[in-house]
Parts: C-alpha cells; sequence; structure tokens
C-alpha cells in the first residue's frame, strides 16, 4: 500500500520535501495557497528527478502521485507524515497546525521544517502538542540526507522513533537532537560563520566571492567527509585531539572574533553585500545555479559513497534498504536496477562508454554476491578475476535514464565463470558485455577451484541456463557478425 504525506507550504523547502516524498514512492498532497505554487513545485520536481535518482546504485521505487488541494483539511486526509514549512513566524505556525489538527488523523507525524523555533514553543495551545515535533532539513531536500530531528517532553519515544525510521526509508539521516535549543545545531553554526562574514564584508576585509572562495577550496571540502572534530584530531598529528587543543587552545583568547556581535544591516551595507552576490553569480539564472549545485552535490556524494564517509555511509545503507533479491534464479538474473547518475554522462550528452563497463561489472559483482563470493568469501581469500571483456554499444541512453541489467550464466564449472549481460532501457537494448572470469585464490594470485558453497550455487544458476535460448551476440568479435 502506497504511503501519504502532507506538504503544507510549497516554497523551496516544501517543495524539496515534496519531491523527496515523491521520488522514494510516496503520494504527495500539497496544500499552499500562492498562485505559484504547482509552478515552482514542478521545476524543484524537475531538477530532482535529474539528479536524485543518481545518488543511488540501485532503482528508486516507482514514484508517487501528485496532488493540489485548496483546504490544509483535504491535503493531510489520511496523510501518515505532515510536512509543514510555512514561513518562520510563530502566529502562522500556531494558526497552521490548529487546522492540521482538526482534520489529520491522530497518529499522524507533524513535523516542522523550522530552522529556528523549539518544539516547545510550535506546541504551544495545541490539541495533540504529542504529535508535533522539528523535523529540519538542508537545501537541497531532495539531495542532503540531513534532518535534525528535534523533540520536547512531550513528545513520547514511540512517535520520536517512527518519525526516526521514516526519515531512514526516505534515504535521510535523522539527527536526535539531545535537547530543546535555539536554532538546534547546524545552524549555530552557519550563524557563527554568517556573522563573521557580515564583519569581514562590512570592514572590506573580503567581498562575498573571496569569502566563498575560502569555504569551498578549502575547510569545506574537508568537512564535508569529517566535520569539525575529526577535521582537527587529524590536525594534532598522532597526540591527537588533546595535542591540538593545548597547542591551538590558547588562540581561543585572542581578540579574533566578532561572534557575539552583529553589523549593523544597513542599506549600504545591504547594497554592498547584494552587488556583489549578484555580480559573484553572474548571468546565471536560479535555476541555472540550483542544476550546477545539484550537478556538483551528486558528484561529491557518489565520492563519498566509495568511501563510505559522511553522507556517502547513509546513501549506502540506503541502497541496501532498495535492493531487491531475485526471486527466480532459474531465468535471466536482474543484477542491475539503477538511474543513470550525472556524472556518467559525456561531452556528447549521453553516457561515457566507460560507464557501461562499470554498469557491467557492477552486475559481474551481483551475481558474485548471488553465488556466494560475497564480502565474507573474498575476505577468506577467493575471488573472482576478469579474464577477458566484449561490450557492444548498441544505443544510448542519458542521465537519470533507468536502466536494468539481465544475466546469464553461459558457463559455471571448475574455475570458470563465464556470462553475458544485457542492458535495457524500458525494453529497449541498450548494449550487452560478455564477461570470462576465472576463480583466483588471493593468497597466491593464481586460479583455484571455488569453495564449495560457490561452487554448488554456480553449478545450479549454470545448469538452469544453460536450457535458455542463447541471446544475440554472444562470441562476437570486435566488427564481425555471426
Amino acid at each position: 500500500m502506497t504511503r501519504t504525506a502532507a506538504i503544507i507550504g510549497g516554497g523551496v523547502i516544501g517543495g524539496g520535501w515534496a519531491a523527496r516524498f515523491l521520488l522514494m514512492g510516496w503520494n504527495v498532497k500539497v496544500f499552499d495557497p500562492s498562485p505559484e505554487a504547482q509552478r515552482k513545485i514542478a521545476e524543484v520536481l524537475e531538477n530532482a528527478r535529474r539528479s536524485m535518482p543518481g545518488l543511488f546504485d540501485v532503482a528508486l521505487p516507482p514514484e508517487g502521485s501528485l496532488s493540489f488541494h485548496s483546504t490544509i483539511a483535504e491535503a493531510v486526509a489520511n496523510a501518515e507524515w505532515i510536512q509543514e514549512s510555512a514561513p518562520e513566524r510563530l502566529d502562522i505556525k500556531h494558526k497552521i497546525f490548529a487546522e492540521i489538527q482538526t482534520d489529520c488523523a491522530s497518529d499522524a507525524i507533524i513535523g516542522s521544517s523550522t530552522s529556528g523555533y523549539k518544539p516547545s514553543e510550535l506546541q504551544e495551545g495545541a490539541r495533540s502538542p504529542g504529535q508535533i515535533l522539528v523535523a529540519h532539513p538542508f537545501n537541497p531536500v531532495y539531495l542532503l540526507p540531513l534532518i535534525e530531528l528535534v523533540k520536547s517532553p512531550k513528545n513520547g519515544p514511540q512517535i520520536v522513533d517512527k518519525a526516526s525510521d521514516i526519515i531512514g526509508s526516505l534515504g535521510m539521516y535523522a539527527l536526535r537532537v539531545r535537547a530543546e535549543i535555539d536554532a538546534h545545531i547546524a545552524d549555530r553554526f552557519l550563524e557563527a560563520v554568517w556573522r563573521e562574514a557580515l564583519w569581514l564584508v562590512k570592514d572590506g576585509i573580503a567581498t562575498t566571492s573571496e569569502i566563498d572562495d575560502a569555504i569551498r577550496l578549502g575547510f569545506g571540502l574537508r568537512w564535508a567527509q569529517m566535520g569539525l572534530f575529526e577535521t582537527y584530531r587529524i590536525a594534532g598529528g598522532e597526540a591527537g585531539m588533546a595535542h591540538f587543543i593545548e597547542q591551538f587552545g590558547p588562540a581561543l583568547e585572542w581578540p579574533w572574533t566578532k561572534l557575539m556581535d552583529v553589523p549593523e544591516l544597513t542599506d549600504d551595507l545591504i547594497k554592498t553585500i547584494a552587488d556583489q552576490s549578484d555580480a559573484q553569480s553572474g548571468d546565471r539564472s536560479i535555476r541555472e545555479l540550483e542544476r550546477d549545485r545539484d550537478t556538483n552535490l551528486v558528484g561529491i556524494l557518489r565520492a563519498l559513497k566509495a568511501t563510505d564517509a559522511g553522507a556517502g555511509a547513509v546513501l549506502n545503507a540506503a541502497d541496501l534498504d532498495l535492493r531487491k533479491d531475485p526471486s527466480d534464479l532459474t531465468r535471466p538474473i536482474e543484477t542491475v536496477a539503477r538511474a543513470v547518475p550525472l556524472d556518467w554522462t559525456d561531452y556528447n550528452g549521453h553516457m561515457n562508454e566507460a560507464r557501461y563497463l562499470q554498469a557491467f561489472g557492477d552486475a559481474t559483482d551481483r551475481f558474485m554476491e548471488i553465488i556466494g563470493c560475497d564480502a565474507d568469501y573474498i575476505a577468506s581469500g577467493g575471488s573472482y578475476f576478469t579474464a577477458e571483456t566484449h561490450i557492444r554499444h548498441i544505443d544510448e541512453v542519458h542521465a537519470g535514464s533507468r536502466i536494468r541489467v539481465d544475466t546469464i550464466c553461459l558457463l559455471g564449472e571448475g574455475k570458470k565463470l563465464h556470462l553475458f549481460h544485457e542492458m535495457y532501457e524500458s525494453g529497449r537494448l541498450l548494449a550487452t558485455g560478455e564477461h570470462f572470469l576465472l576463480h583466483v585464490s588471493l593468497a597466491t594470485r593464481k586460479p583455484s577451484p571455488p569453495g564449495p558453497v560457490v561452487e554448488r550455487k554456480l553449478t545450479e544458476i549454470a545448469t538452469d541456463h544453460s536450457e535458455l535460448p542463447l541471446p544475440e551476440g554472444i562470441g562476437r568479435a570486435v566488427g564481425q557478425r555471426r
């Protein structure tokens, strides 16, 4: 049964929430009185469809349905999760919560995207305060996994656990904030950096572009994978964090920061910041800037996946949750089902030829897991090495396209493994890959028989697949037809 989420407020954040739920298979009902809401959410959703599926190495669920409603009552009916993303005014939020709780299910979760208010403030005067908690996301919600989940004493543990589980099912990470605090955790850091940046511009020390360069070319890259404390622990060398604090702690007493003071936002300062920021972005529109941001974020997040670091670990866990085990090993086995990521395309605007090999390599790895040659088996000293590969590029495919690889085992006996992969998009054949592998002892790096569990499973599949018709293209040499 498809789950339903309601989005109250369809701006940048609300639109991002709508996209995240939709692309993870939820039905989404939106209330926003703005006549521009449908257009804005459509544009956010276009960006999300282009970028979000490429974060994952497995296919996302079928997209849910999107509907717009003229009243809050219609939007929240039958919704399991209700996300409020209204302007940061407490009186507006209280009015919205009152309307929501008049018509929503008693066990629905009401999350607020507020970046500053505490849950106890949001709950004031509420019919059922325990339903309301803070679920503060980061823009773009459809790519960044962090949700600050903040509760008050009126939130029972069951609703917090349920909220955390749902956030995890969306491929996101619920950071449970230990206690109520204004601006939660992350925005307190952002506020500190923002104050210092305003002073640097006001005092003529740096321009907006120079400040952004200091972040994006320096510590921002480190923070994406290690955060603040682990970065400084490394800076302490072999002696660790204690040495770092001993060495750099006295600097905290120096009069560097203006953190406790805020420059007056005069018309001149606002104009200076606005002019510099507009010049920094050049002629690029907001949508162009968003697409550049999303492309870069996908590349960074996928790099983090490769080392299981930071947000990459969250995405790897989501891949495992989304992956489906094959139900019938007697037929061609679906070994890859995924979207083509943005960083898999080339200057011709379609999938780079090297990525065809990666997709087929992933299919081989998945087949190895199915027969028992998984991480534990490889750690015990056995694996398969590819000895020969032949790929036919039959049709092109673009970023965001959903591809599927079906695998047939042509031979599986002794040390030998012969696989034939076919790559499809919606029934259209894109490429084939033929691969011959040898089982190898990782101790000697020489061919060796596989272990009995692997050999038994491989023989079983190879026997079943020997009854299948041979697909066209097997045994092809370059440029020759048989």
